[in-house]
């Protein structure tokens, strides 16, 4: 453990083995640290904050915050990330709300930009990236291995998909489905992400599934939901299923659909 002499570890603070907190950062009385954690320096942790092992957190972030909503009053909430995420300069991410659950959830091996913001009560899944400058409001599901890039604001309450990606410069107030592509300054649904797909060695037939399902939401009959049942009653492929049970799931907004 290397601990620099201007850091502040609050009595209570928990650290685990290896941990490294560099020049004048300052860790609460609820934090955790998990084994392995670096904080570089000028990095904040307080509220009642977990962050998971080999999780590398650069200067001037803020980790677990109160949350910036006029409802919160004080009340128990957390923040809890994941390990391995790799979490850059400016960063803030903030504790959950009564409302929304207490707990804001960031998983494992992230990459999280400078200067972006988890707000809220948001659910971040494993492998996500979000690139500089880029907002997730309150209330989001951002599933596993999804990118947003830079300069973009997701809605509260808005759901992105697994394997989505959002491109830079795009408001989104819809849910996306998984593997979609958004691009515009109004998030348009694009397409497939297909360049992801293949990266991430997704066999053939599921990519010429997927594609056929993107163009059945787009054109076929009946209403989007309507297309949707359809699929999953007629698909094979465990990528159109997982796609139409996202649509098919609870939510809080409408969807993005195939322009």
């Amino acid at each position: 453990m290397a601990i620099h002499p201007s850091a502040i570890i609050e009595d209570g603070a928990t650290l685990g083995a290896d941990v490294t907190v560099g020049p004048f950062c300052v860790v609460g009385s609820q934090v955790t640290l998990g084994d392995g954690v670096e904080l570089k320096s000028h990095v904040v942790v307080t509220g009642h904050t977990s962050v998971g092992e080999g999780t590398v957190v650069y200067p001037f972030c803020v980790l677990g915050e109160v949350p910036q909503d006029v409802k919160f009053k004080g009340e128990a909430a957390r923040l809890e990330i994941g390990a391995r995420n790799r979490i850059r300069e400016h960063v803030t991410m903030n504790t959950g709300t009564e409302g929304g659950g207490g707990v804001t959830r960031v998983g494992d091996d992230g990459f999280f930009l400078a200067g972006c913001h988890v707000a809220h009560d948001a659910q971040v899944g494993n492998g996500v990236i979000i690139v500089n400058q880029s907002a997730v409001a309150g209330h989001c599901i951002i599933e596993d291995d999804v990118i947003i890039g830079g300069l973009c604001g997701i809605h509260q309450f808005v759901r992105i998909g697994r394997g989505a990606i959002i491109g830079a410069l795009s408001m989104v107030t819809n849910d996306v489905v998984p593997y979609g592509l958004v691009q515009g300054p109004r998030g348009e649904l694009d397409g497939l992400n297909l360049v992801g797909l293949k990266r991430r060695g997704v066999a053939r037939a599921d990519i010429t599934a997927l594609r056929v399902a993107f163009q059945t939401l787009k054109d076929g009959e009946g209403s989007f939901m309507e297309r949707a049942r359809r699929l999953g009653e007629e698909t094979d492929s465990a990528y159109v299923s997982q796609m139409v049970e996202f649509i098919l799931g609870d939510s809080d907004r409408q969807f993005l659909t195939p322009r």
